[in-house]
């Protein structure tokens, strides 16, 4: 068998111990139906040699049989089929919930891993590929589950079917097994070509999934750019090589199964001819070429559930390699045993952070100070790395080199789950979930309605939810597409207000919301009446103005801090933008009013 033949039966041998592994009483149970499925056919061959000898010939011979005789083989007969049926459904049965449970559990922890997984490594993965991992590459590593009873339970067969067959008459028995060779060769030659193939399709499926995703995902892009035509002709195109590829798996199927189908068929014709011939020289008794014509036919075509398994192997290795790239990837954020004090806001300190983007440093030796219940804005020109900045504060990521101090602390060395349940943090990019406005801003968290309606307030949003047709009922569609940007951003305000967090990070939080009602939220949350340390990343006058203290940050570091009219005077990058978003401002809306 060549190399890449032994390396695919390798590993997919290797996934299916693994599933072994994981579901080893479901195995055996469904193990154990497929024995007797196995054995079911040598005893109905037996049964019927039996039945052939002493009930059908001695009634041919004599005009005559006995009722007791024909009841006696009808029961052999229907204890010999309830055998196999009870086999049957056993082995089914057990493998499906086998493969379903599997494939569940797998789902499950693609999913956890994704969750446990830093911002980092996700920037690094698109979602539509990873859509594919938890769907398309889980269902694929199992498909082998629903064969592998049964192919193991031939092995039973077989054993038994060969000791009866060669205890009868080893001549017939000898023929009936040159067949299995030629099965075994076809099958690996089969593999040979398969498996490319099969690798080709599965990696097709999640390119398709992660153009669908795009596209699907940036629908607003694509329509207001008019890209229909293109995005189609992208999908078309995607669609039309993943159909070219199964229809290649599908042609290699359909060229060998005829030949999986006819090698049996030519076994038994080969053995009932030789039967005939020893049969006419006396060599052979009719029950007995009966009995072995009966057990080949029998045992043909489940010696096809070998095939079965080897031709999902390929795909097999592929989805389950696939899988374990998500299972097996690096990065997880560290934890340790740290815990924050019991209440109020907390401090924040950055020394000497870096942060690298696939080598493209977008951070160099930050070092800032927040302290507990200030307000401090982030300000600076675009790319300057200011929302890679909030996302270390929040814990998203942790930094190449330096330090990320929360009073005091080593946001590495917290417990797991500390930073999250101190900290909140809203993007620029807000996302609203198809539920209700309750469910959007509580997130499965339980507290009482008072405290939305408290945090609804803050944001300035009471009066848009109790506008809206039932309140906090009231369905917001996928992402949020009933309300208008700054509603959004003003639901997601409270999702993070609700939890009275400790650090509020925001990171151009109230960029589509009103100058005016930007300043009311701000200053509300300023004044909060669950006080919290407060971080801006802001451009805008009224968001800028409320801030305790101004750090200006560009190309990745913080040039200089100080209070908004202190940065004005002495640091000429930040009045020059500063002016600019003012200039831009006023042309937008010469009145102060947004449209």
């Amino acid at each position: 068998m060549p190399a890449t033949d032994r390396s695919t039966l390798r590993r997919g041998l290797g996934v299916l111990a693994v599933a072994v592994r994981e579901e080893p009483w479901i195995f055996c149970a469904a193990l154990f139906a497929s024995a007797l499925y196995g054995v079911a056919p040598v005893a109905t061959s037996w049964t019927l040699g039996r039945i052939t000898e002493d009930v059908i010939l001695p009634a041919f011979q004599e005009g005559r049989t006995t009722a007791a005789a024909l009841v006696a083989a009808g029961l052999a007969v229907f204890g010999v089929a309830m055998l196999r049926v009870v086999g049957v459904i056993g082995r089914r049965v057990g493998a499906g919930i086998m493969q379903f449970r599997l494939q569940a559990t797998y789902r499950r922890r693609v999913a956890h891993r994704y969750l446990r997984l830093p911002v980092s490594w996700h920037q690094r993965h698109p979602a539509g590929q990873l859509l594919s991992n938890v769907n398309a590459d889980v269902e694929a590593a199992w498909a082998p589950i629903v064969p592998l009873p049964t192919a193991i339970g031939v092995v039973v067969m077989l054993t038994a079917a060969i000791v009866s067959m060669f205890a009868v008459d080893p001549v017939m028995a000898a023929v009936a097994l040159l067949v299995f060779p030629a099965i075994g060769l076809l099958n690996v030659f089969y593999q040979r070509r398969l498996t490319p193939l099969a690798a080709r399709a599965q990696s097709l499926r999640a390119e398709t999934s992660d153009i669908a995703h795009e596209s699907f995902d940036g629908a607003l892009v694509v329509k207001t750019l008019g890209l229909e035509e293109h995005e189609t002709a992208r999908m078309a195109d995607a669609a039309a090589r993943l159909r070219d590829a199964n229809v290649a798996v599908g042609r290699t199927r359909g060229s060998f199964d005829p030949l999986l189908d006819a090698l049996p068929n030519l076994g038994i014709l080969s053995v009932l001819a030789v039967g005939t011939a020893r049969l006419a020289a006396g060599a052979v008794s009719v029950g007995e070429l009966v009995q072995i014509s009966y057990l080949f036919t029998m045992i043909a075509f489940p010696v096809r559930a070998f095939g079965w398994v080897l031709a999902e192997l390929p795909r097999s290795s592929v989805g389950w390699a696939r899988v374990r790239h998500v299972l097996d990837a690096e990065g997880e954020l560290p934890t340790g045993r740290l815990k924050l004090s019991d209440a109020g806001p907390i401090s924040l300190d950055t020394r000497g952070v870096s942060y690298t983007y696939d080598d493209n440093a977008v951070l160099h030796d930050v070092t800032l100070s927040v302290d507990s219940g200030r307000t401090v804005a982030i300000v600076g020109p675009t790319g300057a790395g200011k929302s890679t900045l909030a996302t270390l504060m929040v814990r998203l990521v942790d930094p190449v080199r330096g330090d990320v101090l929360m009073d005091g602390l080593d946001a590495r060395e917290m417990r797991s789950g500390e930073v999250s349940s101190a900290v909140a943090f809203v993007p620029q990019e807000t996302l609203l979930f198809d539920d209700t406005v309750r469910g959007n801003v509580l997130l499965g968290l339980e507290v009482p309605d008072d405290r939305v309606w408290e945090a609804l307030e803050a944001v300035q949003a009471a009066d848009v939810v109790r506008a809206l047709p039932h309140g906090l009922d009231t369905r917001v569609g996928e992402r949020g597409a009933t309300l208008s940007g700054g509603q959004r951003q003003r639901i997601a305000l409270a999702r993070a207000l609700v939890r009275r967090p400790r650090l509020l990070v925001l990171d151009d939080a109230t960029s589509s919301i009103d100058p005016e009602v930007e300043g009311r939220i701000l200053r509300g949350l300023r004044d909060a009446r669950v006080p919290s340390t407060l971080v801006l990343v802001a451009y805008r006058q009224s968001a800028i103005a409320l801030a305790d203290r101004v750090v200006y940050v560009e190309r990745g570091r913080v040039v200089d801090s100080g209070t908004h009219e202190e940065l004005r005077n002495r640091c000429p990058g930040y009045r020059r933008l500063v002016t600019a978003y003012e200039r831009q401002e006023q042309q937008q809306h010469p009145d102060g009013r947004t449209a």
